[in-house]
């Protein structure tokens, strides 16, 4: 655990102050140059055990906030939500409470001898503390709804009241379609979180999904980590989930389709076409669902330099990163999980991005966004934009930062999105005047698009993506990519912490790549547009 004395802690703190502060002697027309030292004081309080792993709901989300919009004021940044850097965010928390609960999965007149955690997880999802359930399982398929790929897993049964046994991830490619659901990349479609929002839609009760490794990308462990004795968070307010959501390993789904007379590989077969139709299961979910449900106040954070320009100054764009990460978690040991990574380090960088677009403005206003509850599944992002505190219409891009490079320099750098909107060419342009080119796109098997906080602007038009460190490294290129590829055992961990030998040359560039690239199109002749065609090509959302 990274201990923080406080003398270094004041240390950090006067050093980052000191330096937030515009340096008004000189001229607005100097280069906006993003510098290591504050970044490197912010990352390092950010992540410090100080702010106890930033979690929601908890006394480390309090600390963190105050901190942004504390660094946002010596900035001299604006409000931007009236007088207010703080825009509230309404959450649930909700953790299921498995020993009073009494569901059971039904079939063949018998009780399948499965256990919470083990074999299935649920909770609601509607915010909820009680729900009891009658109700009859039906096989969907992949539950998907796709006009686009002419595709309806619903068709001609009526599913309200009933429970959804679906599958994750999308319909395969085929010799004759090798590009239905976009190939071996991942689509929206194939996301878990589409598939509840979908079922909801339908008028279903719930949803029971089945865990495979492959189909998931992930194993059942993850699973059983993040619904199994942890208070998980929703939004209290606006469109909620159906009464239960829920996830059940291939072992459980395999006993339940075999005891309700059904060949599940057979089914998953079918499913594979696009004439499957919905199969009712001789089977039921029986029993009472508990959980303990509370309602927390998180905040955004947003902070913006207006535009210079007397008609475009009343565009943005808006540079994002979430604060959140998991917080404290267990009685023993090392219990802080402080997520210098992800995300103190995206955090960090905004805070560092706008010290020098407040000295250098642009024609069009900026925003920098720093959101909640990110890891809870995009929430923050979710809030801003049912309730934008800009105009989605108005709103030109958003870039986002997520888990940013400490390793060192690249010749590269990821903008995989960005190849959806006009931003794509602008995001080339930007490399190149950096001596970098933009990484090799890879397919996105794991729906990466659709698991960031830019995602919520794209499905309201706003052309979104995150940016990405590159893999080029200048510096030691083979012991680079090492230490790179080691993060994946400190992800989600209490290891992931801040490291005062890291070299940020990689982190500070990425940072200077995006404040680049969000310049080019703050002072561009138009707002950037999606592409003819894209699944999100459709006008902002005029809200």
């Amino acid at each position: 655990m990274h201990k923080m004395t406080p003398s270094f802690v004041a240390s950090a703190l006067a050093i980052s102050l000191a330096l937030a502060f515009p340096v008004h002697a000189e001229s607005a027309k100097n280069a906006a140059v993003v510098k290591e030292a504050p970044l490197r004081a912010h990352l390092a309080f950010l992540a410090s055990d100080v702010l106890e792993g930033r979690g929601t709901g908890q006394r480390g989300a309090d600390l963190t906030v105050a901190y942004l919009e504390t660094q946002a004021l010596a900035l001299g940044l604006k409000p931007g939500n009236g007088d207010s850097y703080r825009q509230s965010v309404q959450i649930a928390g909700v953790k299921t409470q498995p020993a009073e609960s009494t569901l059971k999965l039904e079939a063949g007149g018998q009780a399948l001898p499965i256990s919470f955690g083990k074999d299935w997880v649920f909770a609601p999802g509607d915010a909820t503390a009680s729900h009891s359930f009658n109700a009859d399982l039906v096989f969907v398929g992949y539950g998907i709804t796709a006009p686009d790929e002419q595709w309806n897993d619903y068709k001609g049964v009526d599913l309200k009241g009933k429970i959804l046994v679906m599958m994750v991830n999308d319909p395969q490619p085929t010799a004759e379609q090798p590009n239905r659901f976009n190939g071996k990349g991942l689509t929206y479609y194939g996301r878990w979180t589409y598939k509840f929002e979908e079922a909801r839609r339908q008028g279903a009760a719930g949803v029971l999904l089945i865990h495979t490794t492959p189909t998931a990308s992930y194993g059942w462990s993850v699973i059983q980590n993040s619904w199994s004795g942890v208070e998980r968070f929703q939004l209290a307010a606006g469109t909620l989930g159906t009464q239960l959501q829920g996830w059940m390993t291939d072992d459980t789904a395999r006993a339940l389709f075999k005891a309700a007379g059904q060949d599940i590989d057979a089914l998953r077969t079918a499913a594979e076409s696009k004439d499957f139709k919905p199969v009712p299961l001789a089977a039921k979910l029986n029993g009472e669902m508990k959980a303990a449900v509370r309602k927390v106040e998180q905040f955004n954070v947003s902070a913006v330099v207006p535009g210079t320009d007397p008609k475009l100054k009343d565009e943005v764009v808006i540079y994002s990163a979430h604060w959140d990460h998991l917080g404290k978690q267990g009685d023993t040991g090392d219990t802080i999980f402080n997520g210098a990574v992800d995300n103190a380090s995206g955090s960090a960088a905004l805070l560092a991005m706008a010290q020098e677009a407040v000295r250098t403005p642009a024609k069009r206003s900026q925003m920098f966004l720093w959101v909640a509850a990110e890891e809870q599944g995009l929430l923050g992002s979710a809030a801003y934009a049912a309730s934008p505190l800009w105009p989605m219409a108005k709103t030109a891009a958003n870039l986002n930062l997520d888990s940013l490079n400490f390793v060192g320099a690249t010749r590269d750098i990821g903008t995989q999105g960005s190849e959806r909107t006009e931003l794509g060419k602008l995001a080339e342009t930007a490399a190149k005047a950096m001596g970098m080119h933009i990484a090799e796109a890879e397919p996105d098997l794991a729906g990466g698009y659709f698991r960031s906080d830019h995602f919520n602007f794209a499905k309201n038009g706003v052309p979104a993506f995150s940016i990405e460190s590159g893999r080029e490294y200048i510096k030691d290129p083979a012991g680079a990519k090492a230490k790179a590829d080691a993060y994946g055992k400190r992800y989600h961990q209490v290891s992931d912490e801040y490291d005062a030998s890291w070299d940020l040359s990689g982190m500070v560039q990425t940072a200077q790549y995006t404040l680049n690239l969000g310049r080019l199109v703050a002072n561009g002749a138009k707002l950037p547009e999606w592409k003819a065609g894209d699944a999100f090509a459709k006008p902002r959302n005029a809200k």
